[in-house]
């Protein structure tokens, strides 16, 4: 790894391409300045994903580091404020790098989960301009190695509070990851506090609908 991570961690190398695809050549401006280190990391990514790293986690945010709800992702106070910042940093990057693994092959082998504990409610929060924790209706989205592609699954009331269509439990989608990465959730256990437990505690349905 001594010899092998500088090497992958140098953009250096890196056509100017493929960092306007990524807004990674991007300056000027603060949303810029941090859309490019955003785009740096997904380049990143996408060169350990090269290298053969089976597991790699993007995070997008750290430019907010406010208190709780104060200017972070968690939107309490501020949500429009906040997230039309976080949508411009976000977007292109991320968008580069789906369009970069698949022009490289790499999608195909590859699956990109871009993913949430909970969402936002449809009513602003008492005293602010944010929204408060809803985990009844919220959204993810699976790309790359045998999912479904341009397909959506499932839907909230006409609210936006809770889900009613096709409703899609936690357990439901660890269960589809798993599946997806070759392992079975019914057998894959683990030993813990003199039991041998399961991802999905006892609950959890592969989701075949979104399988491709």
């Amino acid at each position: 790894m001594q010899l092998t991570v500088p090497e992958v961690a140098d953009l250096s190398s890196e056509p100017a391409h493929i960092l306007k695809l990524y807004g990674a050549d991007e300056g000027g401006s603060k949303i810029n300045d941090i859309r490019a280190a955003y785009g740096r990391n997904c380049i990143l990514a996408r060169r350990l994903i090269e290298k053969g790293v089976r597991f790699v986690q993007l995070f997008n945010g750290a430019y907010q580091t406010g208190g709780e709800g104060v200017s972070n992702w968690d939107g309490h106070k501020q949500l429009f404020k906040d997230y039309s910042v976080h949508g411009l940093v976000l977007d292109k990057p991320t968008a580069g790098l789906l369009i970069d693994l698949k022009q490289r092959g790499l999608l195909e082998n590859t699956l990109v989960v871009w993913c949430t504990e909970f969402g936002r409610m449809p009513t602003f929060q008492k005293g602010a301009q944010g929204r408060d924790h809803n985990p009844s209706g919220f959204t993810c989205w699976l790309a790359g190695a045998g999912v479904k592609k341009g397909f959506s699954y499932g839907a909230t009331d006409e609210f936006g509070y809770k889900s009613v269509e096709n409703i899609v439990s936690v357990y439901d989608l660890h269960a589809t990851v798993l599946h997806l990465l070759g392992l079975d959730h019914e057998r894959l256990t683990y030993y813990h506090n003199g039991l041998e437990r399961r991802l999905t505690d006892v609950h959890g349905e592969v989701v075949k609908a979104v399988l491709s």
